[in-house]
């Protein structure tokens, strides 16, 4: 046991000295804690029932509404983007090619991973189904499951790309440039949820969709540009806190920040006012405690985890669904597993969800080294090796959305 400490001390202080001096802290811990928080939730309220031998998507919120509270915890994605957006912007501006380069480079890091997650699976289907025999409907859940985050990937690609905009835009205005996309989503919201919803169309909420996640990567935007201080982040904590308030108390917005099976609103998808109020607010407390953050990652110890799970972020991200996979779908010629394949709707599940999370965690790591090098460039890949994998892609694509 000592030995093994000494050699993760000797670890940490080796990744510790390799840091560069110019390298904040703060905000790849910020990150860190995003992206932490996506597995997370997702293993937290992805439940199942199994009906007929085949896994089914359920969620433990439809049962327990009183867990809803923890999504305002878990629900971190304001600060992934606004961290984006300060990090992209310090990139942008370090470029030594031109914007047309600099953002293909940052689309080919984010596309590679979802490229590899979705061919891989595609592979896998027919092998699960012919050849281990996966009923079909526990295939349609895993592929709904595995889509279920790329979504955002494809979001946060988009406004990635418009980052010379939202420079230019932080430059006129400051943090003000966010001002009319909180503006936009509140208009469409008081459209779809006011007096005249009934004669709205279903599909005007899909507005709602890049200014809401845009909102705090504008904020990151202008925190990179010096133009948001402690007087603008006391502001944000202070206005975004009390605007979430007022929604769920007089607007009776949806207590829960994910989707529940069953209810009709939704905030996330797309994102409503209570989320970027949320986003405001946490986006505020990120700025004030910066410098805080910053002095505790001073510490190896605590620099080390950071800087790993910084480098496994897309891994991360696309395969943490197939991590809990790995164990539920096993799991389910079991029969009902408390936790893991029981359907969501006691108490005692959500003790035993906890207890799995360590198996989950350890999956996804087991997985991430199969899935890290995909993440690399594809320099020794040829055309047509891309091809197929695209196809495999698309391929997979069609089959999770038409489940």
């Amino acid at each position: 046991m000592r030995r093994l400490l000494a050699k993760l001390a000797r670890l940490d202080a080796r990744v510790d000295e390799r840091t560069p001096a110019h390298r904040d802290r703060a905000v790849d811990g910020l990150r860190a804690l995003a992206l932490l928080a996506v597995p997370t939730g997702h293993w937290l309220v992805g439940g199942f029932t199994l009906d007929g031998g085949g896994l089914h998507n359920a969620s433990p919120l439809a049962t327990f509404g009183a867990l809803a509270p923890a999504s305002w915890v878990l629900q971190m994605l304001g600060i992934f983007f606004l961290v984006g957006g300060y990090s992209s912007v310090l990139s942008y501006r370090r470029r030594k090619g031109s914007v047309r380069e600099w953002t293909a480079g940052r689309l080919r890091r984010l596309g590679r991973p979802v490229l590899g997650v979705t061919a891989v699976w595609a592979l896998l289907l027919p092998v699960l189904h012919y050849g281990l025999g996966v009923p079909g409907d526990t295939l349609h859940t895993a592929a709904t499951l595995v889509v279920q985050p790329l979504w955002f990937v494809g979001v946060y690609a988009v406004i990635t790309a418009l980052t010379p905009y939202c420079v230019r835009a932080s430059e006129r205005l400051g943090a003000r440039a966010a001002v009319p996309l909180i503006g936009a989503v509140a208009v469409v919201d008081l459209l779809r949820y006011g007096p005249f919803a009934d004669a709205m169309p279903s599909w005007l909420s899909l507005l709602n969709l890049l200014p809401g996640w845009m909102f705090a990567y504008q904020l990151g935007v202008s925190w990179a540009d010096r133009r948001i201080g402690r007087r603008g982040a006391w502001l944000l904590l202070a206005g975004g806190t009390a605007l979430f308030a007022v929604l769920l108390l007089a607007f009776h917005y949806p207590m829960s920040m994910v989707g529940v099976p069953g209810e009709a609103r939704t905030n996330s998808h797309p994102p409503s006012l209570l989320v970027l109020a949320l986003a405001a607010a946490q986006s505020g407390a990120a700025i004030l405690l910066r410098d805080r953050l910053a002095r505790l990652l001073r510490r190896p110890a605590l620099w080390a985890p950071v800087v790993i799970v910084n480098l496994s972020a897309m891994t991360i991200l696309c395969w943490h669904q197939t991590a809990m996979l790995a164990a539920a779908v096993p799991g389910s010629y079991f029969g009902e597993i408390p936790g893991l394949t029981a359907a969501p709707d006691t108490g005692g599940w959500v003790l035993a969800r906890l207890a799995w999370m360590p198996l989950f965690a350890g999956l996804l790591a087991a997985v991430a080294r199969f899935a890290r090098p995909l993440e690399s460039p594809w320099d020794r890949t040829g055309t047509a090796r891309r091809a197929a994998a695209a196809v495999l892609a698309a391929g997979f694509g069609y089959f999770a959305l038409a489940a």
